[in-house]
């Protein structure tokens, strides 16, 4: 094409030199013919150059198109990278598993456009529960409704498959639905190692398609999710069996301290007291020395379950050791633990047990009772002043409760002769 140009204005060039050298041609016609070939070359140049012209101007426009594309592209991948370096550190920074929820759906609401809502569900043994939720407005782990058994949620949990919905008001998962049910939504399992954990759910308040790169973002939140909370669940359970008494399930030694240091924090912040009941359970050995430490066993989970099952949700009642059982109670001064005490040793007038041959063994409570700060300054000499309380009862008042008398100083350092 460009040659066909060139050709063109070489043939104008040419005739300007020929008619321009002809003397036969009349001085008025030939100046005529120089100036209509002077116009036609004249205007080629200046559409020459136009052209030119356009066409590097179309150029630069490709040229910074295509660079703000790839400025949009690595930016993109960098908000992305940043995204999910800030997962990361947030869902390794704890292993208490409802932060770990909570940061999961906080996560998620940020990785979408218009969003609407994110809820986490734990799936064990083919039940779904709750786990947290986050919606636009801020309102964190508000209560929701079992997931339905044909729903979106359960649904996933079964096939382990993500489903991605364009628009909830028209898809047969939601046709049972309220009518003001609307946008878009996706579920995603949460895998770790092959097996299903839970899932995760991720609304917009609009319909329409996730974008790919929402959808690999929330894909590697799933993943990196997974692990988390495994992790957390993992924790969480061997923390609670290492604070669990293995034969009554009740708390053990090792939780009792750290719930009574606890108290003893909470009661210097706020200037209250608490107390701690220590309890022995009378008849005990005769149940060992006749059926066996099997059936003693039996008795203390049966006794001790029974016991905590009736008491106030806000006390905390563990298993010390052997026949003993601890009460914290909260903010309760000497008369409050008084009450409670009785109450609990009344009980034992309720409570059966099946012995062999319908035998009858009389079973019964002692208690020691000590009040912080009354008679104690520290955690550790509170329980030692209801553990003396108690020994008094087990000696005085069998079936009943004596309360500390004096403050309880420090134990002595025990001197070991070298």
């Amino acid at each position: 094409m460009s040659e066909n140009k060139e050709k063109v204005g070489s043939v104008f060039s040419r005739a300007w030199d020929i008619i321009s050298q002809d003397d036969t041609i009349p001085p008025d016609e030939k100046k005529a013919i120089l100036k209509l070939i002077q116009v036609i070359i004249e205007a080629r140049e200046q559409f020459s150059d136009k052209k030119t012209a356009e066409g590097e101007e179309k150029s630069v426009t490709h040229e910074v198109i295509s660079k703000h594309s790839l400025m949009m592209t690595v930016k993109h991948q960098a908000d992305e990278l940043d995204a999910l370096r800030r997962i990361s550190l947030n869902l390794t920074s704890t292993l208490d598993l409802q932060q770990v929820l909570d940061m999961i759906v906080t996560e998620g609401l940020r990785l979408i456009k218009n969003s609407r809502a994110a809820h986490i569900f734990m799936y064990e043994r083919g039940e779904l529960e709750f786990g947290a939720s986050l919606d636009n407005m801020g309102v964190r782990n508000q209560p929701i409704s079992k997931p339905r058994r044909d729903g979106l949620t359960a649904t996933v949990a079964r096939t382990g498959s993500p489903i991605v919905i364009e628009d909830i008001s028209n898809h047969p998962l939601y046709k049972d639905a309220p009518k003001y049910w609307g946008g878009s939504i996706v579920g995603v399992p949460l895998i770790f190692k092959n097996e299903t954990i839970g899932v995760m759910n991720l609304s917009k308040n609009v319909v329409g398609r996730f974008t790919r790169s929402e959808m690999r973002l929330i894909s590697l939140l799933a993943d990196q999710a997974a692990v988390a909370i495994f992790n957390a669940s993992m924790y969480e359970k061997i923390s609670e069996m290492a604070n669990t008494d293995s034969v009554t399930g009740l708390p053990n030694r090792r939780a009792l301290d750290e719930r009574i240091q606890e108290e003893w924090r909470i009661a210097n912040q706020t200037k209250q007291t608490f107390s701690v009941v220590m309890m022995d359970l009378d008849g005990f050995k005769k149940v060992n020395d006749t059926y066996g430490h099997d059936r003693g066993d039996q008795l203390l989970y049966s006794l001790f379950n029974f016991l905590a099952q009736r008491t106030r949700n806000e006390d905390f009642l563990a298993r010390y050791g052997g026949d003993e059982l601890t009460l914290v109670i909260r903010n309760a001064d000497i008369e409050t633990t008084q009450t409670i005490t009785k109450k609990i040793l009344g009980l034992m007038q309720e409570f059966k047990f099946p012995f062999p041959n319908e035998a009858n063994i009389k079973l019964g409570l002692s208690a020691g009772i000590a009040v912080y700060p009354i008679h104690a300054a520290t955690s550790s000499d509170l329980i030692r002043a209801a553990d003396s309380a108690l020994y008094h009862a087990k000696k005085y008042e069998r079936g009943g409760y004596i309360v500390a008398k004096n403050m309880t100083g420090q134990l002595n350092p025990i001197r070991v002769k070298e």
